[in-house]
């Protein structure tokens, strides 16, 4: 279905890998929020993306895989789908996975073609988010890519070799955030926003991959 004055371009991208029961119509049930917002009637029919250089939706039965590289237009709505995504995909996950959604704001893109006003700032947006099958899986990714990003960024001023108080550092402080959530029984979301993590200053580039 085609959306008329949509403010965003919105790009889903990631990789899940599934329990080895999963079927195709477990993941059609599960990304039904995601063809439902596109206006579809099924996940075949909106597994395509709105670029056709993009791979969609793919379900690999036999990797027992999901990849998503899929964009759509829509609004700031779409992130109550993505929402019931998560809540659906914890349900059929095998391990811990991010995904990546970017917010392209196309007015923005419109008024730069255009020669418009130079200090405009874009409402671009990038959420990352996280599924798995229980909490442990799910901090385990955030673990990993928050040790991967904290160890580029300091291998530019430290040796590689030096930098294993900082991991155990981040590994204390995500063990006391899964004491506090065992404590409570509540699965916490990172924040949106700049200081939330996956986050970057300035427009994210399209579709690079």
């Amino acid at each position: 279905m085609t959306r008329y004055n949509t403010p965003f371009e919105i790009h889903v991208h990631g990789q899940v890998s599934l329990r080895a029961d999963v079927t195709f119509e477990n993941i059609q049930d599960a990304l039904k929020p995601l063809w439902k917002y596109a206006g579809s009637r099924s996940l075949a029919d909106a597994a395509g993306s709105f670029y056709e250089d993009e791979p969609g939706i793919q379900f690999d039965d036999k990797d027992h895989l999901l990849q998503m590289c899929w964009t759509v237009e829509g609004d700031d709505d779409f992130r109550q789908a993505l929402d019931e995504m998560c809540m659906n995909l914890n349900d059929v996950a095998l391990t811990g996975a991010a995904i990546e959604v970017t917010f392209y704001d196309t007015d923005f893109e419109d008024e730069d073609e255009e020669g418009g006003d130079p200090e405009a700032e874009s409402r671009d947006d990038f959420v990352m988010l996280f599924v798995g099958p229980d909490p442990a899986a799910i901090m385990q990714v955030q673990r990993d890519l928050l040790v991967q990003d904290v160890i580029s960024l300091m291998e530019r001023h430290f040796d590689g070799a030096e930098l294993s108080g900082v991991v155990a550092a981040v590994d204390q402080l995500f063990s006391q955030r899964f004491n506090d959530l065992v404590s409570s029984l509540q699965l916490g979301k990172p924040p949106r926003g700049p200081s939330g993590m996956g986050h970057g200053g300035g427009r994210k580039p399209r579709h690079l991959h």
